[in-house]
């Protein structure tokens, strides 16, 4: 198979990929929001009722800087600077694909689902200001928090020899900004779940077509 078949491959894949990844959120959305809103929508509330009844000053600021690890403009920087430092580094435009497919599918598809489908913030008061108020699903710093920290440490462990050594701290990221969101009062519990699971997956589609060795030519 040549390199552009390879490619043409490459690409179907992803794309096949991230349709199903695509109308699985919308499925899950509109399961959340129409026939079983009576039912997700009490417990949902009570997490965030329970959260917002333990604030504390401190925590506060901890959520505060929790969230802003995974704001949109500083997920995209981080990937592009990550991205381009790499294309240098390792002489190959492998990075810049591998971060270009990841942010652009994560963003377009959050941007797909939030416009069609739309769920109220949680019935707390909310301590991240700016938010639009019915684009609670699914939660785009979560989602950030993945196809950028960890799928930076997937990209590292997988380029440079011993770097799944000291690369776990990158792991650790989301798991600080998934408490973060909901103790704001910006998301439900599955709002947060629902991007955990979507993020993760096409982290993993993405970091297996696009990290793939290259096939070793074959001889004439």
């Amino acid at each position: 198979m040549d390199e552009t078949s390879t490619r043409r491959d490459a690409a179907r894949t992803l794309a096949t990929w991230w349709v199903v990844l695509l109308l699985g959120v919308l499925a899950v959305g509109w399961l959340i929001t129409q026939p079983l809103e009576s039912t997700v929508d009490p417990w949902d509330d009570s997490v965030e009722r329970w959260i917002a009844e333990r604030r504390t000053p401190g925590l506060d600021t901890a959520a505060a800087w929790g969230s802003h690890l995974a704001d949109t403009i500083v997920g995209v920087a981080l990937a592009a600077v990550i991205a381009v430092v790499a294309w240098r580094k390792q002489g190959t435009r492998r990075p810049l694909v591998y971060y270009g497919v990841l942010v652009v599918g994560t963003l377009a598809l959050y941007l797909v689902v939030t416009a069609l489908i739309t769920r109220d913030r949680p019935p707390v008061e909310i301590l991240d200001p700016g938010l639009v108020p019915d684009h609670s699903f699914p939660s785009g710093h979560v989602a950030t928090s993945i196809v950028v920290y960890a799928a930076t440490a997937v990209f590292l462990a997988r380029t440079v020899p011993g770097a799944s050594r000291w690369v776990w701290p990158l792991y650790l990221v989301p798991v600080v900004v998934v408490p973060s969101r909901l103790y704001e009062g910006a998301h439900h519990p599955t709002d947060v779940l629902t991007s955990v699971v979507f993020a993760s997956v096409w982290v993993a589609v993405v970091a297996r077509v696009v990290l793939a060795p290259s096939p070793e030519p074959r001889e004439p």
